[in-house]
């Protein structure tokens, strides 16, 4: 009963306990040549998140599979961000991101568009809460250097509310509106 709990379900293997989503992006196998033979290692890239804002992503090493995806996951655990979310589904402007060979444009997109991303960055937007943004990568494919390039852009990503006090203004003189229509909009 206990091992069915516990059991990894989908084709990315998500799991959730503790309000955490963990989403596995990729399992590497490599091997090292020794007298007997070869021995094998695991590497596995996690991405956890708790769905309100706050997203991290892990690599963990091991001859096992199941302790390389425990070691990427408390990994993921430590490093997490926090991101602003507009309404709590998209992100408040687009954004590019570069790592190494890994370039990716990140934009906000209106409600009932859906999550527009491929790989990694689908794992990263379902982690993170994120339910309308269109994502593209461009030049590497490799998941590494795609989630470090997702982060960067990101990080980049600030609310008005930060932009204005960074300026020391107001939302309202940020947003470009009067205080009467910003009223309203909370309203609803």
């Amino acid at each position: 009963m206990a091992r069915d709990s516990r059991r990894q379900s989908g084709r990315h293997g998500d799991r959730e306990d503790s309000d955490f989503v963990e989403k596995l992006v990729a399992i590497n196998r490599v091997a090292k040549v020794v007298k007997g033979g070869r021995r094998f290692g695991f590497s596995a890239i996690v991405v956890v998140g708790d769905g309100k804002g706050r997203v991290g992503a892990g690599l963990g090493k091991a001859r096992e599979v199941p302790e390389a995806i425990r070691k990427g996951t408390e990994q993921a655990k430590r490093l997490m961000v926090r991101i602003p979310l507009r309404e709590g589904r998209t992100l408040h402007h687009d954004t590019i991101g570069r790592f190494g060979a890994g370039h990716v444009v990140l934009r906000s997109a209106p409600a009932g568009t859906g999550i527009i991303a491929g790989g990694p960055m689908r794992a990263i937007f379902e982690c993170l809460g994120v339910h309308d943004v269109v994502a593209k990568s461009i030049g590497t494919a490799n998941p590494h250097n795609m989630i470090k390039a997702t982060f960067e852009a990101l990080k980049s990503v600030s609310s008005p509310r930060q932009v204005a006090a960074r300026r020391g203004r107001k939302v309202g003189e940020i947003l470009g509106r009067s205080e009467d229509e910003l009223v309203a909009e909370a309203v609803e």
